[in-house]
């Protein structure tokens, strides 16, 4: 909704002059192929080098122990979203609605929501006020995607990203299955600054942390390990609440945002909720894959491609169609 929101209220395309600087080819710079296509394929490559590289890199941080410099990169990106990013995303609502507020009261505002974020994310809160501000730096991250990415390298980037999780997490040396079984040996948890998760996930003086990833699998916490005997298997739905329950990476988050965010720059709501109800499509068949598979599974590809079908067949086919009936005023 935030995303959707934001995206509507102004237009995205003609503002956009400036992109990412992992983006070389674009058309506001001299280094193009001269073909969006070829720039696009080009600049997903860059984006998915660059993913690939920092994931490996927090698996190796993770591997080794190093839980505190973890800590520490989660902790400064969660102050950067929810300080930064908070402020600008209101300045430019007040810029576009005509809305005056003064400085002190936006500086008070932005500090008690960034404070309370940071204290529900990294410490204690309740498992509502918790997801939402998962859910709301997901949608702040999704905006800077979609604002600062060409529109064909956004799309490519969607697709490389969704089949990218698909190898990380199913293939035997993918980064993400070695972070997930890593942490299943070890008997901890993932952090809870990086897991939507539908139970309560507290953290306090990470003294001894937990693993992270830029893009989580979604997993069931109460599968058990192979190490498990079948008495340990058989005590599993008396485990501690926050060990119970589905988690969702918040990657995933980010990327289908990502994908309702742009639907709503087509200026149609029947294109955003054609790709809303498609990602509940691909994480309902998700879930039930992995209720059947009972392993970690990558929630980004089955989401992420009904969605693209959706977005494709509503934007192109169904929105001309009921243009046209209204306009020759035919109502079924």
């Amino acid at each position: 909704a935030v995303v959707s929101t934001q995206s509507t209220g102004y237009d995205i395309a003609s503002q956009q002059t400036v992109y990412l600087v992992y983006t070389p080819f674009n058309d506001q710079n001299k280094l193009t192929t001269g073909s969006p296509i070829s720039d696009a394929v080009l600049n997903m490559l860059i984006v998915l080098g660059l993913v690939i590289v920092m994931t490996c890199f927090l698996v190796l941080l993770y591997k080794y122990r190093c839980y505190k410099v973890i800590m520490g990169w989660l902790f400064l990106s969660s102050l950067i979203l929810l300080f930064m990013f908070t402020f600008l995303n209101l300045q430019e609502i007040m810029v576009r609605f005509n809305l005056a507020m003064d400085y002190i009261t936006i500086s008070l505002v932005v500090w008690n929501f960034g404070v309370m974020g940071i204290i529900s994310i990294h410490w204690k809160g309740p498992l509502l006020l918790q997801q939402a501000y998962l859910l709301i730096i997901s949608a702040m991250m999704a905006l800077v995607f979609i604002k600062y990415l060409p529109e064909w390298t956004l799309w490519f980037i969607l697709g490389g990203i969704a089949v990218y999780d698909l190898f990380a997490v199913l293939c035997p040396k993918g980064p993400l299955r070695i972070l997930v079984e890593t942490a299943e040996e070890r008997n901890e948890p993932i952090f809870p600054s990086l897991i939507y998760s539908s139970t309560v996930m507290y953290t306090v003086a990470m003294a001894e942390g937990e693993p992270v990833s830029s893009y989580n699998p979604l997993t069931s916490s109460t599968e058990s390990s192979p190490n498990n005997s079948p008495q340990d298997r058989a005590t599993m739905p008396d485990l501690e609440p926050e060990e119970q329950g589905v988690k969702l990476g918040l990657g995933d988050f980010i990327f289908y945002s990502v994908l309702v965010g742009k639907a709503a720059t087509a200026d149609d709501w029947n294109t955003v909720m054609a790709c809303f109800v498609a990602i509940l499509i691909g994480l309902c068949l998700t879930l039930l894959i992995l209720a059947i598979v009972k392993k970690a599974l990558p929630a980004l590809p089955i989401s992420i491609f009904v969605g693209i079908v959706f977005y494709v067949c509503t934007r192109w086919c169904i929105k001309p169609m009921c243009d046209q009936m209204a306009i020759s005023q035919v109502y079924v």
